[in-house]
């Protein structure tokens, strides 16, 4: 899959082609059945396929902190749909420029000069242009004046739950994450490279790989039985905080990963942890020996966890 980024790194033998619009975020099983129409009408029409994102996503773009967690990162994002038949990523950066290009512009520009669209798909509740004014029916009036198709793909449910990104947040929230699976079609996960930390967990016994969280908002919080892949050995099991660290006063959010019967230096490896099973929440403990017999208990727990799957 070729990436490319911004509108103006297109070569003509990029178009024409077939395309979906979207942030993907998660790329749930909805987001794959729209992958999966797109590659069967590119093979039909012998074109190729395009898949349109925008970095940040227009929610984070307009709300910063206050927009949805996100399910992944670009880097997650893109790695997830390497995997699948899609000959190409277009990401727009969404900034004041384009957030402020009317419905009609974006047509015209992206769509049809930039792009020559042949056949798009989208959801049927998908709004674009300057203040959300474009809608389903405005690319469909655009499609027949301009000689392309446009179709909207129907909601994907799994034992009656329509998949969204929304419902996936919600069940990871919950700590719900075999409702999440069902959404997604696999394990939650986030990955990330370990940096150094405070070193404060080796001191205890419980030495843990931190990870740097690149996301405004995550979409969950708390200690959690995880898998790690990405190491010589895997999965490693281990136990995971994933937040502020109020105990010891943290300031950003932070992964940290303790991995069991393990003791090798992976400072600056990349890391895939899969959560499995919410332990407990994060919680805030009046001495820094509360918290050490606390991680204790949830070593435990995750390894009870272990014996039962």
């Amino acid at each position: 899959m070729e990436l490319i980024f911004g509108l103006h790194n297109l070569q003509p033998a990029d178009t024409p082609c077939v395309a979906t619009i979207g942030n993907f975020d998660g790329v749930h099983l909805g987001h794959q059945a729209v992958i999966g129409q797109l590659a069967e009408k590119g093979a039909a029409m012998n074109l190729p396929t395009t898949m349109i994102t925008f970095e940040p996503t227009p929610a984070e773009f307009f709300g910063q902190h206050n927009a949805p967690a996100r399910l992944s990162t670009f880097r997650e994002k893109y790695v997830t749909l390497k995997r699948f038949a899609i000959d190409r990523l277009l990401v727009l950066p969404f900034n004041h420029r384009l957030a402020s290009m009317s419905a009609e512009d974006f047509i015209s520009k992206i769509l049809i000069e930039g792009l020559d669209i042949r056949y798009l798909v989208v959801g049927d509740d998908f709004r674009f242009g300057k203040n959300r004014s474009g809608d389903f029916q405005l690319l469909q009036q655009a499609g027949k004046e301009n000689n392309f198709t446009v179709v909207s793909m129907p909601s994907f449910r799994v034992d009656g739950e329509r998949v969204s990104s929304s419902g996936i947040r919600s069940a990871l929230a919950d700590g719900d994450f075999d409702r999440a699976e069902r959404l997604l079609g696999r394990h939650y996960h986030m990955t990330g490279k370990v940096a150094h930390g405070d070193k404060r967990g080796r001191e205890w016994g419980f030495p843990t790989a931190n990870i740097n969280m690149k996301r405004k908002v995550i979409p969950l919080r708390g200690i959690f039985a995880v898998e790690v892949f990405g190491l010589d050995r895997e999965p490693v099991f281990g136990v995971a905080n994933l937040g502020t660290r109020p105990t010891v006063c943290g300031m950003r959010t932070l992964l940290e990963v303790h991995l069991f019967d393990f003791d090798e230096q992976i400072y600056g490896r990349r890391i895939n942890v899969v959560f499995r099973h919410k332990i407990r929440e994060e919680l805030r403990f009046d001495s820094f020996d509360e918290l050490k017999d606390q991680i204790g208990r949830d070593v435990i727990s995750a390894k009870e966890y272990f014996t039962t799957i």
